[in-house]
Parts: C-alpha cells; sequence; structure tokens
C-alpha cells in the first residue's frame, strides 16, 4: 500500500467567493488517493513583528504546530499586485518565526494559482519561489500550473467539467504527490546530505 502524507494547503485569498478556493476543492477532488489535505487558516493572524517572538500569540502557535505536522505545503493563490497577497505572505512570516525556527525547512511545497487571465498568477508565483527558496522549502518547479478560471467549468465542490483541465489538474497533483516522496526519503534521518534545517529569516 502506498504510503499517505498530510498536506497543508494555504488559500492565499481570504474572499468568501475566491475562486482560489475553488480551485483549492478541485485540487483535492482530483489528487491521489495517499493524499490527505487539511487547509491551514489565515485570516484570524495579526500582522506579524518580531516583538511577538517572545510568547506567540495562539493563532501564530496554531500556524506553526499545523505547518510542522504536515508532510507537504501547498500555496493555492491569487496574484495582489504583481505579488503574494498580503494575508499569505504575512502567514510565512508567522511560519518562519521566530529566530531557529523555520517552520519551512524541508517542507515540499506546490505552487499554484487561478485568475481570469491566462497567466495572472505568474508573478506572484515567482515572488512566491524566491520566498521559499529563502526558507529552505523545495519546490515542485515542473509543471507550472497558472490555471485560467472559467465559471463555467468549475463546480462549487471541486467538479470540473472540461476534461482538458481535469486531466491538467490530476497530473499537476500526481507529480507533487510525487515529489513529496522523493523530497522526504532525501530528507529521511540519516540520510547522506542532512543538514541543519534553521535559516535565518526577517530583520527587524
Amino acid at each position: 500500500m502506498a504510503k499517505t502524507y498530510k498536506i497543508g494547503y494555504f488559500v492565499g485569498s481570504l474572499a468568501k467567493g475566491s475562486i482560489n478556493r475553488t480551485l483549492s476543492k478541485a485540487l483535492i477532488r482530483h489528487a491521489p488517493d495517499n493524499l490527505e489535505f487539511t487547509e491551514i487558516p489565515i485570516k484570524d493572524l495579526p500582522i506579524y513583528s518580531w516583538d511577538y517572538d517572545e510568547d506567540f500569540p495562539a493563532e501564530g502557535r496554531a500556524l506553526k504546530q499545523a505547518i510542522e505536522a504536515s508532510d507537504g505545503i501547498l500555496f493555492v493563490s491569487p496574484e495582489y499586485n504583481r505579488s503574494i497577497p498580503g494575508g499569505l505572505k504575512n502567514a510565512i512570516d508567522w511560519g518562519s518565526r521566530p529566530w531557529g525556527a523555520n517552520s519551512f525547512a524541508r517542507k515540499p511545497t506546490g505552487i499554484i494559482g487561478a485568475s481570469p487571465g491566462g497567466i495572472g498568477t505568474a508573478v506572484m508565483q515567482s515572488s512566491m519561489r524566491a520566498v521559499l527558496s529563502f526558507l529552505d522549502a523545495p519546490q515542485l518547479n515542473a509543471p507550472e500550473a497558472y490555471i485560467t478560471f472559467r465559471p463555467d467549468a468549475f463546480g462549487s465542490d471541486g467538479e470540473v467539467t472540461d476534461e482538458s483541465t481535469a486531466s491538467f489538474l490530476r497530473h499537476y497533483m500526481e507529480e507533487y504527490a510525487a515529489f513529496v516522496e522523493r523530497v522526504l526519503a532525501v530528507n529521511a534521518p540519516g540520510h547522506i546530505g542532512d543538514s541543519d534545517p534553521d535559516v535565518s529569516m526577517l530583520s527587524s
């Protein structure tokens, strides 16, 4: 039997009608059976400041615990002003702190986003890759996934009526599952090449 992997996922939009939340449901529906998904909420986090580092609030502790309990992390996000939405970047900052306790280190990650346009999340994803590289979080580099969202192709429950889109999402999630397995195998205790996972993240 295939090993089951726990995937924590972030939805980068806080909007109730977010098309990226709809996309997240479609991804879960088309994912391999050996992936189990838990959303990591971000809406109640205060704005990060290093003043919190000595005593994290409950929301920050819960976020870090959810990341650390996950075998892999998936980001499903729109693009705001050619970059990462503020709420999502704030959550990443919380997860990376305090100094020396980066919860994202060595977590295999995937980035995908939906937009009404053809490549509307491309710049956000580029920004995200730079951030995740700094946080020592391995990334699935291919296939890249910029989803053109058509309301007639996506059901609210994750159903995708367009077969080419459904096929691509299925392929993306299969590749992500294989990537998670590869990264975790390399990072297993005792594997040659293990390194210190702590990295420095934010300046004051």
